[in-house]
């Protein structure tokens, strides 16, 4: 059984601001899911994370390179765990593998503001919409980073540096918009900017980080080397710890590597969340070497859960990957049959988050609950900045 929640849809939510013409060509560039189910009760698993283990600062500022963080190894079919570093990778693979990569980059996603009272908010732009529309999540600075702010009401504007502004409509998710004090975080919104958006971004935004980021690093430390189109409000980091000479390595020894798009949006509503709907592309060459891969009996070696997400939207039950683009609001529980790959590269994800029901549905609850005891025991570190997990 596939699992899936019913959300709202951001096409049905900016139809009644949108030209009819542009919906009309937005809706038929929508790849339609046709696998629709309910979202199971039931949470990740949980487990306690020691704030050590919180990578607080790239690599690089530890002295590393890259590609020089640790990779736990894992097989799926014996439990069997071994410990390297992420340079090491191109000796798991084989020729005829191929590792799915996600292309897109990140944004300077995160804008100081002030509401109309003075008082100052943090404005994180999750997903770019329809109609010059976005979700955006409105948090509240302290100290280190933010916090989330629950009291912004609909119909407010928050000012922004250089006389831009964001106005906020109602809240994303539909069970909030009849209540009050519902503790709205993600609202769908309009900006309004004096310039091009990745003008006024390189200008006046910074990436968004959370507590466990203690400074601010330049966008640089948040972008994967092969990112080619900006769209993400966070970074896909699963991709962080390649270099250029190592997908040199995996291309000499016959590791074919595959891009698709899909633009991430703000990571915090992650927490006792499902995802909401977010932006891919996966072009013909890369749906044709999936399937070629399949065939063959290779690995499909999915680089991020953004990576199986887009396949998974492109892939039937026939296990045919197809190209498409859209929006894909597919969920992916521990009961859901994954159909596109039988590998994944990723990072360690912090207790109850989302992305752990994807891991379970690849690997199962006893392996996933075994390497991340595994990774507790053996000091790995977490988050964008932390170490790898190759699952095989």
């Amino acid at each position: 059984m596939n699992g899936f929640t019913e959300e709202l849809s951001l096409l049905d939510l900016v139809e009644a601001q949108t030209p009819a013409r542009l919906l009309t060509e937005v809706k038929a560039a929508t790849h339609k899911n046709k696998r629709k189910g309910t979202m199971p009760g039931t949470m990740p698993f949980d487990f306690q994370l020691p704030p050590e283990l919180e990578a607080s600062e790239p690599p690089e500022a530890r002295g590393l390179t890259r590609d020089g963080v640790r990779l736990m190894v894992s097989y799926r079919s014996t439990d069997t765990i071994s410990h390297t570093t992420f340079s090491q990778l191109p000796d798991f693979l084989k020729a005829g593998d191929v590792v799915v990569i996600n292309t897109s980059g990140t944004l300077n996603a995160a804008v100081t503001g002030r509401r109309a009272d003075g008082s100052p908010v943090e404005i994180h732009l999750s997903t770019r919409l329809p109609a010059q529309m976005w979700l955006v999540e409105v948090r509240q600075p302290n100290a280190h980073s933010s916090q989330p702010f629950y009291t912004a009401t609909p119909g407010e504007t928050i000012t922004l540096p250089a006389g831009a502004s964001v106005t906020l409509h109602t809240a994303y998710r539909s069970e909030q918009r009849s209540q009050t004090n519902a503790g709205v975080r993600l609202w769908v919104a309009t900006l309004e900017l004096p310039m091009p958006l990745n003008d006024y971004l390189a200008n006046h935004g910074f990436p968004i980080r959370y507590s466990y980021v203690k400074q601010r690093w330049p966008i640089e430390y948040y972008q994967t080397v092969y990112a080619t189109e900006p769209g993400s409000a966070e970074m896909p980091s699963a991709g962080r710890a390649f270099t250029p000479e190592l997908i040199t390595q995996l291309v000499a020894k016959g590791v074919q590597v595959a891009p698709l798009v899909l633009h991430t949006g703000v990571a915090s509503l992650e927490s006792h969340e499902p995802p909401y709907e977010e932006f891919y592309r996966v072009p013909a060459e890369t749906a044709s070497l999936v399937n070629a891969a399949r065939a063959a009996r290779k690995r499909i070696v999915a680089v991020g859960t953004t990576v199986v997400r887009a396949l998974e939207t492109v892939t039937g039950t026939d296990r045919v990957t197809h190209p498409g683009q859209g929006w894909t609001k597919l969920v992916i529980t521990p009961d859901f049959q994954i159909q596109a790959v039988n590998a994944m590269l990723t990072g360690l994800h912090e207790p109850q988050a989302s992305h752990l029901h994807m891991l379970q549905a690849l690997a199962g609850d006893r392996h996933i609950a075994l390497t991340y005891q595994e990774a507790l025991t053996q000091r790995y570190l977490w988050h964008e900045f932390g170490d790898m997990h190759l699952i095989l």
